[in-house]
């Protein structure tokens, strides 16, 4: 059954916002923040304070400073007795909110019971200068300080305040009074904008070559010894030496994940195994990583013997000093011609290697807008009623980028505009929004986790070059019962390209550097690293400040996106329905031409057929031809918008409850044992006619082998002398008098026709199968 249509609230929508100050037409502009709305802010820098007098009874100071606007009041931190302070801190007051025109910064002492009003400085909204980058920040002055009376008094304090935009240099740190109502210092940075770096990610490839002169505490027997190696939470081994010597041979690979700055060194143990479940220690070596050797290419390194230490138990603790025993031959490298996966390869942001000295020159600059969200649903309760504090993340190559939350708000305007270098227009940039579950610091924040509102991805080669493209994107997230809408995002992108000539070169390079196709990596291997670069990746991340937490991390790197589905994989099956339905069709109409449904068209056909086989020279022209009048007469029906999340592709809205409840079990399973027999019952079903189809297969395939094979011999007679006759009478028969035989006969009218099946199959479905030796 197919999928019913996607509901409109689904689709994409292309909008017509006021981008850079202006609205939007299209054309390229040059300001900085040109594909974002300007939001107008009030901006007062609070620098330092001087000649403060002291106000408590011990005779001095702890002061603070006060800024308030309405209802809104932001505060810096204070100092204990001081009396010449320096803030440096930086308020920031959305125009949109501004409830008052008057501006009031306050200087305070901080005190047990009540704070005292030490003086204040007051603004008049009207005469507030405007600032516009990219003109130079505004000096700050200083001001003496007033009474509630007006009338000077002791101390001085000095600010700067004028009217600015998101753009200013000053507003990613400044406090913001749309987080009005969040404490602490852990909360305030945990709303904060923030541009971070993935850590560079290396290869390490440990050649274990072999050891020698090992000392097993059982001499009597032949040691079945290997070698462990770990680095951080990464453990392989190799296979047991076969040799069973005192000196074994391996020359086996083992691949890591290492990333910058290497914190760990590697450990190798070779290890005797003297009972099924019982590892003797022979030796062990420690191998810092910043001394191992980086390579480029396929060029193999020099390699090494090391020194294994001999671990001695001496009364009941590991000895203190260590004694020489034996040693292990190595080639031990950083591989710097990979690219190191952390990504799906279906849609990677970054194909580069590791190594800076391989990589090409930028093709072109990404810019994305992050403008608003609307209609996002609650994610959690507070205060009795429905909230969220979304913020977004992008991904694209190693830069990832968080704007700031926004505090209570189910339409969030951001309006922040990032940039990325693009090295390779086959790329994809992932943007994620969430919900923020860190605002007030404390033990229960942080074992909370940011709940997932939905991710948009874009792909760069669908897009157009120097156009700016503004769409609201539908935020859809699959929940256990069923697909579900959780607000929408609006976005606007531009892809501009520095070289076309260079963007169009790029298509016949491979899409991976060299080193992954003149020695690859098995499809295990790079699934297991790709495993431990996102846990590296995500353990990296989380310990920034403010930290981008392993679950976002992994939402938006697709970690468990390989997991077995009920959904995907009829979603897969339908993908591959969708390729083979224009074979299928031109099938259906080539019986259509053979019966004769159409005289006309069969006849026509019969012409162009005859043509091709008398002038053979216009064949691959005529296709190629055929090629290229598709293609033009399509482009009138391209695609003018980015592609984005469908759910009728994904069958997420006709999925069963069940085959939900399975996408989102665990693994190992935690279901009841009645549910797990329940679905491993379908899972045998599925899987009997999976192989019902793989042994059809190899049916055909066996009987085509059986032609020569004389397993058969009556069979493989008959074939033997068709082949021969078949020779003789083509060596002596024009080919085009051939073909034009052959095609008449498949195109013979139906009076012609018999219903029973041709003689050549006939022959070919009783030709033996290996199916009589099968159990």
């Amino acid at each position: 059954m197919m999928p019913r249509p996607p509901q409109e609230e689904f689709l994409l929508k292309e909008t017509s916002p006021h981008l850079g100050g202006g609205r939007h037409t299209g054309d390229k502009h040059t300001s900085t923040y040109d594909l974002v709305e300007q939001m107008q802010y009030l901006y007062v820098r609070v620098v330092k304070a001087k000649d403060l007098p002291a106000k408590d009874v011990t005779g001095s100071c702890d002061p603070y400073v006060e800024v308030k606007l309405g209802n809104y009041k932001g505060t810096t931190r204070h100092f204990e007795k001081k009396t010449n302070p320096e803030w440096n801190q930086v308020f920031a007051f959305s125009k949109d909110r501004l409830q008052s025109s008057v501006l009031e910064v306050t200087v305070k002492d901080k005190d047990l019971v009540k704070d005292d009003f030490i003086g204040r400085v007051l603004f008049d909204l009207n005469e507030v200068p405007k600032r516009v980058p990219p003109d130079s920040p505004l000096a700050p002055q200083w001001y003496r300080l007033e009474d509630r009376k007006s009338e000077k008094v002791r101390g001085e304090l000095m600010l700067a305040v004028w009217m600015g935009t998101q753009a200013d240099e000053a507003f990613p740190e400044a406090w913001n009074s749309d987080a009005s109502g969040v404490t602490g210092a852990d909360g305030l940075a945990n709303i904060r904008s923030k541009v971070y770096l993935s850590p560079k990610l290396w290869y390490l490839r440990v050649n274990v070559i072999e050891a020698q002169d090992l000392q097993p505490s059982d001499k009597g027997r032949f040691p079945d010894v290997f070698v462990r190696a770990i680095l951080g939470n990464q453990a392989l081994r190799t296979r047991i030496s076969p040799s069973r010597t005192i000196n074994p041979l391996w020359n086996e690979d083992l691949m890591f994940v290492a990333a910058e700055p290497f914190e760990e060194p590697l450990i190798l143990s070779v290890e005797d195994r003297v009972a099924p479940n019982k590892d003797e220690v022979l030796g062990r070596c420690a191998i810092p990583l910043q001394y191992v050797d980086r390579r480029l290419d396929h060029k193999p390194v020099n390699t090494r013997w090391y020194n294994l230490e001999k671990y001695v138990v001496v009364e009941g603790d590991k000895k203190k000093e260590t004694k020489f025993a034996s040693r292990i031959h190595m080639r031990i490298c950083l591989e710097g011609g990979y690219h190191v996966l952390d990504e799906s390869t279906h849609y990677s942001s970054d194909l580069r290697p590791t190594a800076k000295q391989l990589w090409k020159t930028a093709i072109g600059v990404l810019e994305v807008g992050i403008l608003n969200a609307q209609g996002l649903m609650p994610m959690k309760t507070k205060d009795g009623r429905g909230t969220t504090d979304a913020y977004c993340v992008a991904k694209y190559g190693q830069k990832w980028v968080r704007t700031r939350t926004i505090i209570d708000s189910f339409t969030p305007k951001w309006n922040e505009q990032y940039t990325w270098e693009v090295f390779d227009p086959c790329t994809v940039i992932t943007i994620g929004v969430f919900d923020n579950c860190h605002l007030h610091g404390g033990d229960k924040a942080a074992q909370s986790r940011d709940a997932r509102i939905g991710k948009v991805r874009i792909r760069l080669s669908t897009l157009e070059t120097d156009r700016v493209y503004t769409h609201s994107y539908p935020l859809l997230v699959l929940h256990p019962n069923g697909v579900k809408k959780m607000g929408e995002i609006h976005l606007a992108v531009r892809f501009t390209c520095s070289s076309l000539l260079n963007m169009m070169h790029m298509y016949s390079h491979p899409l991976l550097p060299k080193m992954h196709y003149i020695h690859p990596l098995t499809v295990s291997q790079l699934d297991s690293l790709r495993h431990q670069a996102t846990i590296i990746v995500s353990m990296r991340l989380g310990r920034a400040e403010p930290p981008l937490r392993k679950e976002v991390v992994e939402y938006m790197l697709d970690v468990g996106s390989h997991m077995w589905s009920m959904r995907r994989s009829k979603a897969n099956f339908f993908r591959i329905m969708g390729v083979l339905g224009g074979l299928i069709a031109v099938g259906k109409w080539f019986d259509q031409i053979c019966h004769w449904k159409n005289p006309i068209t069969t006849v026509l056909i019969h012409i162009l057929f005859i043509i091709l086989v008398m002038y053979p020279e216009l064949i691959l022209p005529t296709i190629f031809l055929y090629l290229f009048l598709i293609g033009v007469w399509y482009y009138r029906w391209r695609p003018r918008h980015p592609p984005h999340m469908d759910t009728r592709l994904s069958h997420a809205d006709s999925a069963h409850p069940d085959e939900l409840d399975e996408e989102f079990d665990t693994f190992p399973t935690s279901r009841p044992s009645d549910i797990i027999r329940m679905r491993y019952d379908r899972l045998r079903s599925i899987a009997g006619r999976i192989q019902t189809v793989v042994g059809d297969l190899a049916t055909q395939g066996e009987r085509l082998q059986s032609l020569l094979s004389w397993r058969d011999p009556r069979a493989t007679a008959l074939f033997v002398i068709f082949c021969l006759v078949a020779a003789i009478v083509l060596y002596v028969t024009p080919f085009q008098v051939v073909a034009l035989l052959t095609g008449f006969y498949v195109l013979r009218h139906p009076r012609f026709r018999h219903k029973l099946p041709s003689v050549p199959l006939n022959f070919f479905r009783r030709l033996p199968a290996r199916t009589d030796c099968m159990l």
